[in-house]
């Protein structure tokens, strides 16, 4: 099975910074190994941002739910958001118990207040509706809950909702799907760095009264 020259790209692309040490040598053992199966499984395609969001295998590569699709998908939400020009713009994170959710929540969280939106982040998992009751009770532009619902556990997931609580319709939708689409590479994403934003409060962990307000 050979590797065509777009997928040879993409993974140049990701055999070099920004990305991190494991992931390149994770890619360059795959390379050496000759293993052009497994390298045409995680580059031969993008990962697809559809009306719900993402879904995938947790993998590096192009093909996979890892840090990086979920930083540039983050990228595209907050070029979008942006792009409406709503006043002091900020984004609910919740996440279920998947491997690397709360990892990827945290990612979310850095990317879109890198770009000005303050993000309100669960510490510990909590349910889908509740993320949906704090998006309307913060009074949050949207939000982004970390799962992949009734796959198995290999799979990920990142769902995105509005400030309806409800997940994206029409337009926001197409909007942030063109938006994600842009992106392009990991390269075009703004990263800030935890510590820093949560004392800039642009990132603010979610109290425990929301949980009493919810279950109220």
């Amino acid at each position: 099975m050979a590797l065509s020259a777009e997928i040879r790209k993409r993974i140049e692309e990701w055999t070099a910074p920004p990305f991190d040490g494991s992931t390149i040598n994770e890619i360059e053992a795959l390379i050496a190994e000759n293993d052009e199966k497994e390298l045409n499984e995680r580059f031969g395609a993008e990962l697809e941002f559809g009306t719900g969001g993402l879904r995938g295998i947790i993998r590096n590569g192009t093909n996979g739910m890892n840090k990086y699709v979920v930083a540039m998908a983050t990228q595209g939400l907050a070029n979008y958001i942006k792009s409406t020009e709503i006043k002091n713009p900020s984004v609910a994170i919740a996440f279920d118990s998947r491997n690397y959710s709360s990892e990827f929540a945290v990612e979310t969280a850095v990317v879109l207040a890198a770009n000005g939106i303050k993000a309100y982040i669960y510490r510990d998992l909590r349910p889908v509706p509740q993320l949906s009751f704090t998006v309307r009770h913060l009074g949050c532009t949207a939000g982004v809950v970390i799962t992949a619902s009734h796959n198995p556990r290999e799979y990920n997931g990142y769902k995105v909702f509005w400030s309806d609580g409800g997940q994206v319709i029409t337009p926001h939708d197409e909007g942030i799907i063109s938006e994600v689409r842009k992106v392009g590479s990991f390269v075009n994403v703004e990263k800030g760095i935890l510590d820093d934003l949560i004392e800039s409060a642009m990132i603010e962990w979610i109290d425990e009264y929301i949980d009493r307000m919810y279950i109220e």
